[in-house]
């Protein structure tokens, strides 16, 4: 094929161009993308069972894949040594804290961050090192917490641990219809820091829901007037590049399985040693302490990076943390990102030449259609010839009977969702109106009520061993609702 992907059948209705063709057309506008046919051996090599199973695969931002070598290399290593829990000075125990550390250490080396400012701690994922920094940041009565509209749940989710103990929670708006920062609205909130206080601003470097990238420069904005600021990194870190010596957020958290599939289970907090001494665990565990006693009540925390890490690691999987992040640099993030770069311009620009007969678009895309500050991850509806929105849960369905894993949803990303989609504070009042515990379709047939408005949308999302035939497979899919009713589909 002219992708040179192989031979996998593209299944469903009549696309514009030939594959051949397309993918002609696809090399004259992004040339550079020849530059990353390394990456073409590799699905070639490590990733055949995407094309073998005639897969395509479009939820990277969901979950990354493995690369065969990482399993086969973990394997060996597990079959060959003798690792006990490391919380002990047996030879089992001592070659277990040799891999921990050895991970840990390859973990600072490839964000570049030096040991001096920064520290690892591993985690059950990013939600888990977000809840570390949410229960232990010394909010109090006036100090702030300060987030954008685009955050995770999981950010959002502090917002609790702030109020509770008397903090003032504060949103930063994004604008339809690229869904950026508003930025005026930002500087104005940060300059409202008081000194002396404890401020925390958080925000997303890339949008898990839009793909916008949000400027690393706002993390020395930030600080310079008086805020910590927790980075979100885990949509970034798949498709880009993060220099902790180049930019200097104070807590980063991350999950590994994003950036190369495996293993799942492990997370990270890279934070600054300077913003680690203000936290303040409100409970300790195994592990977290050097000594502890019943009849005394009393206790002593471990230094460091061992006060946070609760219970123990998941330590037979660091080892393959640091296998998947050698995987990773060896192939180089650089070309990860060009690759994705020119797959997702391209897919964006078909998409918005979608129309119907009477020439309104089928396709609405949510944040920018240009490749300005943005990644490789694209959130999208569906409309029919009268401008009424096609259920983005049967276009999941009918993409699953195509074999195509994409997402649809809000991706635990509310305030982006609610703002792409025109959903007011009146509508989600509304929504909420009903006490009763009320499932996830309960909930969004009410929003769907108000206006003809949807309630979700289809995320596709790009990563390592995307390809053009990916790309196209799924315009190709899209261009079967050319003038179809959203009620007959």
């Amino acid at each position: 094929m002219g992708s040179g992907q192989g031979g996998r059948t593209t299944a469903g209705h009549a696309a514009a161009e030939p594959l051949d063709a397309a993918y002609a057309r696809f090399q004259g506008v992004y040339p550079a993308y020849d530059s990353t046919n390394s990456l073409s051996e590799l699905r070639a090599r490590e990733y055949s069972r995407l094309d073998e199973r005639n897969q395509t695969y479009l939820d990277y931002t969901g979950g990354g894949l493995y690369a065969g070598s990482q399993l086969r290399e973990h394997m060996a290593l597990l079959r060959q040594g003798i690792f006990g829990n490391p919380h002990s000075t047996s030879p089992a125990s001592e070659e277990t804290n040799i891999l921990v550390e050895r991970a840990r250490n390859y973990v600072l080396e490839y964000f570049n961050a030096s040991p001096e400012e920064y520290v690892a701690i591993f985690t059950s994922n990013a939600t888990g090192a977000i809840k570390l920094v949410g229960e232990s940041y010394p909010f109090g009565p006036g100090d702030r917490y300060l987030l954008t509209f685009d955050n995770h749940n999981s950010i959002n989710g502090i917002r609790e641990f702030a109020r509770a103990k008397g903090a003032n929670v504060i949103y930063i708006p994004v604008v339809p219809p690229e869904l950026r920062l508003d930025a005026n609205r930002l500087v104005s909130s940060l300059d409202e820091a008081r000194a002396e206080s404890n401020n925390l601003f958080a925000y997303p470097v890339q949008s898990n829901f839009s793909g916008v990238q949000h400027s690393l420069e706002w993390i020395a904005e930030a600080q310079a007037r008086g805020w910590d600021v927790l980075a979100d990194c885990a949509a970034f870190l798949p498709t880009n590049r993060l220099d902790l010596s180049r930019w200097h957020p104070d807590f980063v958290p991350l999950s590994f399985y994003k950036i190369f599939g495996y293993p799942t289970g492990v997370g990270c907090l890279l934070a600054r040693r300077t913003a680690l001494a203000k936290l303040s665990k409100p409970w300790f565990a195994g592990g977290t302490i050097t000594i502890a006693s019943v009849q005394a009540e009393d206790h002593h925390m471990a230094e460091g990076e061992a006060a946070f890490e609760e219970g123990t690691i998941n330590y037979l999987n660091l080892s393959a943390v640091e296998i998947g992040l050698r995987h990773v640099a060896t192939i180089g993030m650089d070309k990860i990102h060009l690759r994705v770069a020119c797959l997702t311009g391209w897919l964006l620009d078909d998409l918005v030449s979608i129309r119907h007969g009477n020439g309104s678009p089928l396709i609405k895309i949510y944040g920018p259609t240009d490749m300005i500050d943005r990644g490789g991850t694209v959130a999208i509806n569906f409309y029919d010839p009268k401008g009424d929105p096609i259920d983005h849960r049967r276009i999941e369905a009918l993409a699953g009977s195509e074999r195509i894993s994409l997402r649809t949803g809000c991706f635990c990303n509310p305030g982006a969702s609610e703002v792409a989609h025109g959903l007011t504070k009146e509508d989600m009042a509304q929504a909420f109106k009903n006490d009763e515990r009320m499932s996830v379709d309960e909930f969004l047939s009410i929003l769907e009520q108000r206006d003809g408005k949807s309630a979700g949308a289809v995320r596709v999302s790009l990563g390592i061993v995307s390809n053009f035939e990916d790309v196209y497979h799924f315009a190709h899919f899209a261009r079967g609702f050319v003038d179809k009713l959203a009620a007959d589909v």
